[in-house]
């Protein structure tokens, strides 16, 4: 892609100014980080860090149907969400496929709900799956940039930002309104990526973008990139499409995400019968694997078993807690913690051995603190 076609978001020029460097992905220039990969990814998992999430795809169904619009595409309880509720959930298509993943905000305002996906691609799938409701969507990803503040101190940095009681917003739960942090307009949520305690601040105004970032980085707020994310969010089992799956080749229970997918509740979600075909005896799942070696395995590199091809590593990484390890999809006769399997890095093959997923938090006990 032409780098005049790829989008900057609302933050690059203050990003830029202070010395972050940038990857294009998507069509996107991403924040990659600030030099120090080791110092970024030490802020989010042991003190507070900010980063740039804009990229993340959102749009507005509005209409008396928007949630039942949603659901149609959902794995997840889209029309069972409270005002002010988030779920999770995988994007399908009619074979119960992963088309995409991500969330739905209730916000209970003027039948609003947002819809945030990885990909931009959607808009054909989207108007197919709408047909005969009363509902339309709408992009708005350029009039929602947004930051994420990550760490075991954002609560008390982000309080120091606002008037709103955080102690009172549950995991999961946004406020449904408008309201000010360092007083800029946004929507507050206490939602995030990268397995710790987080809110994500989305603008109602791009033009306040600068005077955000510069209030949260002057509480005390480290800045990162999607160098210290990655890590953070291999450890934590957290999986990207394009990296850990393409669109339509891969069932939601690929990546253990049993409790998100519904079809015990006749939600009428795409692909519903073929999933609840597969919910029983799921043919893969998905599990961190741990290895040792000189260099990093690729992503998509061949994970294998006395020669035979039984899985594959979606996305490696070098933790500083962790060693080398990496997620990967196998077959379910080998996923159990302690199985050795063989992974292919370079024209070698290294011994792994199969941990739990996730690594890190695996109750999920800090992001719910």
């Amino acid at each position: 892609m032409n780098e005049s076609k790829t989008i900057r978001s609302a933050f690059y020029g203050v990003t830029a100014a202070q010395g972050g460097s940038f990857l294009e992905d998507s069509g996107w220039m991403w924040l990659e980080g600030f030099g120090d990969p080791a110092k970024e990814y030490a802020a989010l998992r042991d003190d507070v860090a900010v980063w740039d999430v804009s990229p993340l795809n959102k749009w507005d169904f509005r209409g008396p149907d928007a949630l039942k619009g949603a659901q149609r595409l959902f794995s997840n309880d889209a029309l069972g969400l409270e005002v002010g509720q988030v779920r999770y959930g995988a994007f399908l298509d009619a074979d119960g496929l992963m088309v995409d993943d991500g969330t739905v905000f209730n916000t209970g305002l003027d039948d609003h709900c947002w819809v945030m996906t990885n990909g931009r691609d959607h808009d054909e799938r989207f108007a197919e799956a709408l047909q005969g409701l009363d509902v339309e969507f709408e992009w708005v990803t350029l009039s929602m940039p947004h930051l994420g503040v990550t760490g075991p101190r954002s609560r008390e940095v982000v309080q120091t930002l606002t008037d709103e009681d955080l102690g009172s917003l549950r995991y999961f739960r946004f406020i449904p309104r408008p309201v000010e942090v360092a007083g800029v307009e946004v929507h507050l949520s206490r939602t995030g990526y990268g397995g710790e305690l987080g809110y994500e601040l989305f603008l109602t105004d791009p033009a306040d973008a600068e005077t955000l970032w510069n209030a949260v980085v002057g509480a005390g707020v480290t800045p990162i990139g999607t160098d210290a994310i990655e890590i953070a969010r291999i450890e934590a089992g957290l999986i990207v499409t394009g990296y850990d799956y393409e669109p339509h080749e891969r069932s939601p229970y690929d990546f253990n995400l049993d409790k998100m997918v519904r079809p015990d509740l006749g939600l009428g979600f795409a692909g519903q019968d073929a999933l609840r075909d597969v919910a029983a005896h799921p043919p893969h799942r998905f599990v961190t694997l741990r290895y040792d070696a000189d260099e990093l395995p690729e992503y998509g590199a061949a994970v294998t078993k006395d020669g035979q091809e039984v899985g594959v590593l979606t996305s490696p990484t070098d933790s500083p807690r962790f060693g080398k390890i990496g997620l990967a999809v196998v077959e379910t006769a080998h996923a159990a913690p302690g199985s050795t399997l063989d992974v292919a890095v370079g024209d070698e093959n290294v011994s792994a051995t199969v941990d739990g997923l996730p690594v890190y938090d695996p109750q999920k006990k800090r992001p719910r603190a």
